[in-house]
């Protein structure tokens, strides 16, 4: 989820979701063969933590000491790098053919493109692979065949200030996009000084906003065989409608194309700002804000939203040093219950195994992400398996904002040529 939310902070760690993380530690060699016949796996995985004490290298280091004590024949040389350089560090042991064996990051797609991977069934046991939500496992698919295999997870819902909605005399919060405009009067006339809906269209997540209110109208940036639909009359009419009754009316941000979703969080965090989408990083802002808030399924245009927009970091296993079923039995070992609710928990994530997620649900201790654990075996989730997605996400973070202040269909339409030029060339 870089934003970066999987990334889910109380800045950076429940940023992630966002996922967002920060510091490094490690080797830049790929695994190998000791002399004493142990194989050695090199693992490289981002940080979740924010600071030296939470670092995820504390998390690997322990998980790779008790996996080699099960598992003497392998060892698991780990190193964990912030969110802000892990690609670039990538690509360059890519390039210098220090491959590493199993990397968890943000994407995969781009490593399917260049036939740098083991398919997920060849280095996950078949009960391992059956203990995923559907739904990721059909995120990590390319071309019908899984190469991601997803690590953690958001997903994204409507939250809203109870304060002031009691302010407006609002009784509850909206499911339909009319029910969104006509709170929005009565936040603007009732509670002065906030923004009614917080719209975060600019470059730092438009793509997310943007294909949010696109699935209200049953639309999004693909159509259902997988093409690229950016300029559909569905997602056409979704900007007509933001512009036409909450742009224009002066319910959201002036310029929602350069407001980005870390001043919405901000805004909503401080009490000024009445409703907007948001991932469960922001339970903790709003709570460090004393905001009383409260969590609801995300409107749709005739009624709350069926599949929300669903965010995930991803792990995957490297063809190149040869070590298929030395990986099989770490990766088996990684997605056991007891070690994806130890991560999921340090860092306040959303699973993606089964089991994991009923643990979560049943213990009592993750109240306030409720809400999001329903959310997540049905959500909907960008193209990732699509290699050309990159360039394509790029581009919309740059224009799509545009989209509410001139002619959506133009804006929409010039998006669609980009994409169209990016599966081409790649």
């Amino acid at each position: 989820m870089k934003n970066r939310v999987l990334a889910l902070s109380a800045a950076c760690a429940l940023g992630a979701l966002t996922l967002t993380a920060c510091g490094s530690s490690g080797s830049d060699g790929g695994g190998g063969t000791d002399a004493d016949g142990k194989v050695t796996l090199k693992l490289v995985a981002a940080d979740y933590g924010d600071k030296e004490s939470n670092s995820s290298k504390a998390y690997w280091n322990s998980l790779a000491t008790a996996f080699t004590a099960a598992n003497p024949g392998i060892k698991v040389d780990v190193q964990v790098v912030n969110w802000n350089d892990i690609d670039k560090q990538v690509r360059t042991m890519i390039q210098s053919g220090n491959v590493p064996d199993v990397l968890q990051t943000g994407g995969y797609a781009d490593k399917v493109a260049d036939d740098l991977l083991y398919k997920a069934e060849d280095v996950l046991s078949s009960g391992t692979r059956a203990n995923f939500l559907d739904s990721f496992t059909e995120a990590g698919k390319v071309k019908g065949v899984q190469y991601g295999i997803p690590f953690v997870s958001s997903a994204r819902a409507f939250f809203y200030n109870r304060t002031l909605f009691q302010q407006a005399g609002i009784p509850q919060p909206p499911t339909t996009w009319e029910e969104v405009r006509k709170d929005a009067e009565l936040l603007k006339a009732k509670a002065p000084g906030a923004t009614p809906y917080a719209l975060p269209l600019g470059p730092e997540e438009a793509q997310g906003e943007s294909m949010i209110w696109e699935l209200g109208n049953g639309g999004g940036p693909t159509a259902k065989d997988g093409t690229y639909a950016i300029n559909s009359q569905a997602d056409i009419d979704t900007f007509t409608w933001l512009r036409a009754n909450l742009v224009d009316p002066g319910l959201t941000y002036a310029n929602p194309a350069t407001t980005d979703r870390k001043t919405a969080f901000a805004d909503f965090a401080a009490g000024k700002a009445g409703m907007l989408n948001g991932h469960p990083s922001l339970i903790q802002m709003a709570k460090d804000g004393k905001v009383d808030y409260g969590v609801a399924p995300i409107p749709g245009k005739s009624g709350p939203l069926k599949s929300t927009l669903g965010v995930a970091d991803w792990t995957m296993a490297f063809k190149k040093n040869g070590h298929r079923d030395q990986i099989r039995k770490f990766l088996d070992f990684v997605y056991t219950k007891d070690n994806t609710l130890t991560f999921d928990e340090t860092y306040n994530l959303m699973p993606v195994t089964q089991d994991t997620l009923r643990e979560m649900t049943s213990s009592g201790k993750h109240k306030d992400l409720e809400p999001f654990f329903a959310l997540l075996p049905n959500a909907s989730f960008y193209p990732l398996g699509d290699t050309s997605w990159d360039a394509v996400s790029a581009e919309m973070k740059k224009s799509i904002g545009g989209a509410v202040s001139s002619d959506p269909a133009k804006v929409l339409g010039e998006l669609q040529k980009k994409a169209q030029n990016a599966v081409a060339d790649k």
